[in-house]
């Protein structure tokens, strides 16, 4: 037995030969993952990034439910909007209108595109003499008429109907609607879906029910794939047909799959440039660092590796990667790293201390001696994540499982391809740590064992200070600000949104509650003044956009008529005279007779500055109510409602599982530690790690939204990786020093260096993602960065100050 193993000898357990089939069957263990790597890389063309709103969405959430039974009862028409501002800023002029024509007609060769809308093919019936119900809508267009543009010009301005929807309010820029035919398979079987679903708004789905639901999803998923697919090429065809009039002005796109598109694609450019740049940034530092290309090409391969299967395993599984989970790749990088950087620390110590050993025994020790805290690292990490498993909203959910099965990878690949590659290398002297390094770890160590009554103190002052920023926490959803101001997909985003009635729907259904005694009117006057009212009280509000339902139409009627308001019995006339597709056309979105449900659809301006959405939808429903309807006659749906109500579901499920996260992650370390107190002690910086992070965002006015929320759960999984290694070292150490002191400092002499050398390579090479243009990923990488600083702070002062103070060595 060589000096190392002698030295060694009572460490040496089951794991010894684990570590001995690893050094003697390197070549085995490195060819099954190649193997294994290469069967599930296979399954990365499986991998899929989804963008789409539904992957937002709680699926049996009543609300939901309720917004899918009213789309489905009025069904409003897939689009998208092309808005087109002359640079002339003439908007009504031949050559506009000739622009116009020219991408309408391109758009209507779409093979999907069911209409092409713009202001030369709508009815102009304000330039009707009378209100005749046997009219024929093309006869009243311009495409028919050939109105001149002054013509044009007077009958759009504040049109009841066209403004904000086709032409702005200044009259600077029109818009062409590109209407897209349904999927009838696909809607049939989403039909299906929500038949079923309506069960939740009265009671609860049976197991059958549910599983008759997953089996029609199963059906739907390929033809959602395909029409996604379909989607995508359409808004690239339509970039490409509106490029050709960019000379003679400014064109934007807008519409929900837009955004979605815009989202992929930013995402999509985001992993290749700024993936390529931070691997080329922690290839550098570990060259800096380790100053040999083995120690760059072992820990760059397992990252790989690791990052390659996970993708793969996710492909092969169906778990599809969302908005909220896009940054898993960037997560696994982080957490395969820093467990590579412990084995490669201690590997190198190892070195050091035993000259004479060989490399297989180095490596043998390394995972004898590493094993055990980077299994448990990995337990209580997965415990972190686990957090996100119980926040019931199933995109958050699959994140949190996602991140489990990436930590059970990390491991696996660190403790069995790192130590494989590296028996395949011959033994070299390992150069000493950097002197700067050894001087910040002796400072740090004499800090946490002279003054250890000032750290504390301190820490009491950050504790405090980021409790009381995490009351000025605030949860919101804008997906403009989701992209900085310079990018152009923000400048068409918030073009549509300010010029056009805004961005986000939200849908007003008012049923009515006592129809008509005489069955031969279709709406009464009492029915639509009440529309009037709850219309009215909408514009009140400075973020409501454009507003539309039979008001509209009744105000439209008004103008022909001389200004006239039509009775309820010329009302029914009209509509009763009025051809069936017109009819459909004008008033189908909007009114549903056999369900005395009227709609009035509204769109919300998501770049109103200081929007507070939960406060805007409590007071709009009490307005409402405030008018004297009753809450069983009307309901708000669509996104807006939606997404306000998942980010309200999030935080409250976030906050409240946090503490429960936090006793059964105070479980764990009890039974890693067999020890209260040092469990409680290693609990301290998680926790702190989890406020600062927390409290920042509330002091810097960061707001807690669909991509930020799930930051608690990182802080906490980067945070107690580092703390799991730093106590189990003590706790080691103790066992062979007098003093706490000397357990310390050998503490910091060993461990220490992973820390730094961990957050030093991953603070730089996360810092670049400042220079993305989705806002996202550049929150993401300064608060992993400072959650990543506020860890090694912690683990550095915090955590040896309060195991010096409180758990002693047996020897002592």
């Amino acid at each position: 037995m060589s000096s190392l193993n002698k030295t060694n000898a009572t460490a040496l357990s089951a794991s010894s030969g684990v570590a001995k089939f690893i050094t003697q069957h390197a070549i085995i263990i490195i060819a099954l993952f190649v193997i294994v790597t290469s069967v599930l890389g296979w399954f990365i063309q499986q991998f899929k990034l989804d963008a789409s709103a539904d992957t937002l969405l709680i699926k049996n959430n009543p609300l939901y439910v309720q917004t899918q039974v009213m789309n489905q009862r009025f069904s409003p028409q897939e689009f998208i909007l092309v808005a087109f501002e002359p640079k002339s800023g003439n908007v009504f002029s031949e050559s506009t209108f000739e622009h116009i024509q020219q991408m309408s007609q391109a758009f209507s060769q779409l093979e999907r595109v069911e209409s092409v809308t713009n202001i030369l093919n709508v009815p102009l019936l304000l330039n009707m003499q009378t209100l005749d119900p046997n009219l024929k809508a093309e006869e009243w267009t311009w495409q028919s008429k050939r109105y001149s543009p002054e013509v044009m010009k007077n009958t759009f301005d504040k049109h009841p109907l066209y403004t904000d929807l086709l032409v702005n309010e200044q009259q600077t820029a029109t818009a062409i609607q590109i209407v897209f035919k349904a999927d009838s398979a696909l809607t049939e079987l989403n039909n299906k879906i929500t038949n079923i679903q309506k069960t939740v708004l009265t009671d609860e789905l049976t197991a059958q029910q549910q599983a008759d639901i997953d089996q029609l999803k199963r059906q739907a998923q390929p033809l959602e794939d395909k029409l996604q697919q379909q989607r995508w090429q359409e808004i690239d065809q339509i970039e490409t047909i509106v490029k050709q009039h960019h000379d003679t002005g400014n064109v934007y796109l807008g519409g929900a799959h837009v955004l979605g598109y815009q989202l992929i694609k930013i995402i999509q450019s985001d992993l290749v440039i700024f993936g390529s740049a931070i691997g080329g940034v922690i290839c550098l530092i570990l060259f800096a660092l380790f100053r040999r290309w083995r120690w760059v090409f072992i820990p760059i391969v397992c990252c790989g590796v690791s990052v390659a299967m996970t993708m793969g395993m996710f492909g092969m599984l169906g778990m599809r990667t969302t908005v909220i989970s896009s940054n898993f790749i960037a997560l696994q990088l982080i957490l395969t790293l820093a467990i590579v950087i412990h084995l490669l620390v201690e590997f190198r110590q190892l070195a050091q201390q035993h000259p004479n050993a060989e490399q297989g025994e180095l490596v043998a020790q390394t995972f004898n001696n590493k094993i055990k805290p980077c299994f448990y690292a990995g337990l209580t990490t997965s415990v972190g994540f686990g957090s996100l498993i119980f926040s019931n909203i199933q995109p958050v959910v699959t994140f949190g499982w996602m991140m489990i099965v990436a930590m059970v990878i990390s491991i696996s690949v660190s403790l069995l391809l790192f130590p494989a590659l590296l028996s395949m290398f011959k033994r070299k002297e390992v150069t000493a740590p950097n002197s700067a390094f050894n001087a910040m770890l002796s400072g740090m160590a004499n800090i946490a064992n002279n003054h250890k009554g000032v750290i504390v103190a301190l820490s009491v002052v950050v504790v405090v200070v980021s409790a009381l920023g995490t009351l000025k926490l605030s949860v919101e959803n804008s997906f403009l600000n989701y992209f900085k101001d310079t990018t152009q997909v923000r400048q068409e985003l918030d073009f549509i949104d300010k010029q056009f009635g805004g961005s986000t729907p939200l849908d007003i259904v008012y049923t009515i509650p006592n129809p008509a005694e005489e069955k031969n009117l279709v709406v009464t006057a009492e029915t639509i003044q009440t529309l009037q009212k709850i219309q009215h009280v909408l514009k009140q509000y400075d973020a409501t956009g454009n507003v539309t339902s039979v008001v509209n139409f009744t105000e439209l009627a008004k103008k022909i008529n001389d200004g006239k308001p039509l009775t309820e019995y010329e009302l029914t006339a009209v509509y009763h005279l009025l051809d069936d597709s017109l009819k459909d056309k004008l008033l189908g979105a909007y009114f549903i007779a056999e369900q005395d449900q009227l709609r009035i659809s509204a769109r919300v301006k998501d770049s109103t500055e200081n929007l507070n959405r939960t406060e805007f939808l409590a007071t709009l429903k009490q307005d409402i109510e405030g008018l004297g309807i009753t809450k069983d006659s009307y309901s708000v749906t669509n996104l807006f409602v939606l997404y306000q109500d998942i980010l309200q579901r999030l935080f409250n499920s976030q906050i409240l599982t946090l503490g429960l996260v936090y006793i059964v992650l105070g479980i764990v370390l009890l039974l890693i530690f067999k020890s209260i107190k040092v469990a409680l002690i290693a609990l301290i910086p998680n926790i702190i790690c989890t406020l600062v992070i927390l409290g920042v965002m509330g002091w810097f006015n960061i707001a807690l939204d669909l991509m930020t929320i799930t930051i608690a759960a990182i802080a906490m999984g980067i945070a107690v990786d580092d703390t799991i290694h730093f106590v189990h070292r003590y706790l080691e150490e103790n066992k062979h020093q007098n003093q706490s002191n000397e357990s310390v400092n050998n503490t910091f002499n060993s461990v220490g260096y992973a820390l730094l050398y961990t957050t030093l390579i991953i603070t730089c090479g996360f810092g670049l993602l400042a220079l993305s243009d989705f806002v996202p990923s550049i929150l993401f990488g300064m608060l992993t960065g400072l959650a990543m600083l506020v860890a090694l702070i912690t683990d550095l002062t915090l955590l040896p100050a309060l195991l010096g103070k409180f758990v002693k060595p047996k020897t002592t």
